[in-house]
């Protein structure tokens, strides 16, 4: 896994995990996404019909990206299907966002508790798996997609390692883009998000 790198400076920010940290986190995130990431079209395609003739109205339209918070047996229910207790940052997001619709780069959606999987067993997983199983020199991110829970997909990926457990319990995170074969690793769950509110700059 020679393509693997280490996000810049992760030490910068304070991993989140509770679910009031994330709240006050993905306001900022979704003010700056609609205000820096989206286009018209993107817009139009994420509004409901009524929150569309707000926003030609009125030119102005307060919208949240995330899903209603998952409860405590939810957020423990994926855990004990997917055998693992979740990170603090993992768990307190769900805590105050049951998934995410729009992510800055190319991450399309962060997954609400009930679709967390564990990479092996997802189609993106299974078809990454047997592509790079094709090349002996690629077993390093074969192993790391077997021993993965997918969080996030889009064209790339969000990865959590639990083999790879810090001394605050946040596991190992990978933004992987199979169109570069490249994984960069972050500390948890929580650097992930914050490195895509850093792109949105």
């Amino acid at each position: 896994m020679n393509d693997t790198n280490a996000a810049n400076d992760p030490a910068e920010t304070a991993v989140l995990t509770t679910p009031q940290a994330w709240r006050e986190f993905l306001g900022r995130y979704d003010e700056r996404y609609m205000t820096n990431e989206a286009s018209d079209q993107e817009l139009v395609d994420l509004l409901e019909e009524d929150e569309l003739e707000v926003l030609e109205e009125e030119g102005r339209l307060e919208r949240w990206l995330g899903g209603e918070p998952a409860s405590e047996v939810a957020v423990a229910a994926a855990e004990e299907r997917l055998g693992v207790r979740f990170p603090p940052s993992l768990r307190g997001f769900l805590l105050a966002s049951d998934g995410w619709t729009r992510v800055s780069g190319w991450v399309d959606l962060v997954y609400p508790c009930g679709r967390i999987a564990w990479m092996r067993d997802s189609d993106t997983g299974a078809r990454l798996i047997q592509i790079y199983s094709e090349n002996a020199d690629n077993d390093d991110y074969v192993q790391l997609f077997r021993r993965s829970v997918e969080v996030a997909a889009g064209e790339d990926v969000w990865l959590l390692d639990p083999t790879d457990v810090g001394p605050d319990d946040e596991w190992a995170a990978y933004l992987f883009a199979p169109k570069y074969g490249d994984a960069q690793e972050f500390p948890s769950f929580s650097a992930l998000f914050h490195d895509g509110y850093e792109d949105m700059d």
